[in-house]
């Protein structure tokens, strides 16, 4: 079971469509959406807030994409971030972008839009192999 789910995604309709997935597989217990990636930190920099999983991370985003937010986290919060298993989420076919992602240490997995039941069911996996 995944406790705390994070969703960084800037489409509403992806927010919709993936809410629903999600809630419906039962693999989740609690889901944290954010559209803006500078939101999602400020989230995260409070002081009390749940112990985060999985993070499911979008690249293209405004304002602040995917990257630029794993850079800023891991320099905010270090180890304790590199804790959190995140997915990176993405319609991008770029293999530079891939390659990049690779250089993350937190960066569990890489996974072209739409996200899947089986995705959910690999992150739930991981989280209780690891």
């Amino acid at each position: 079971m995944i406790e705390h789910l994070m969703l960084i995604d800037d489409n509403d309709i992806d927010h919709t469509l993936y809410r629903r997935l999600i809630d419906k597989s039962g693999l989740v217990e609690n889901v944290h959406c954010f559209t803006m990636a500078t939101d999602a930190l400020e989230y995260l920099k409070e002081r009390v807030h749940p112990k985060i999983d999985v993070i499911l991370l979008d690249i293209n985003m405004p304002r602040m994409n995917g990257f630029e937010f794993l850079d800023e986290a891991t320099r905010l919060f270090g180890s304790d971030f590199a804790r959190i298993t995140v997915v990176m989420l993405t319609t991008s076919l770029s293999e530079q972008d891939r390659v990049r992602a690779d250089r993350y240490e937190v960066v569990r997995d890489y996974i072209h839009k739409p996200l899947e039941l089986s995705h959910l069911e690999q992150m739930d996996a991981m989280l209780n192999d690891g």
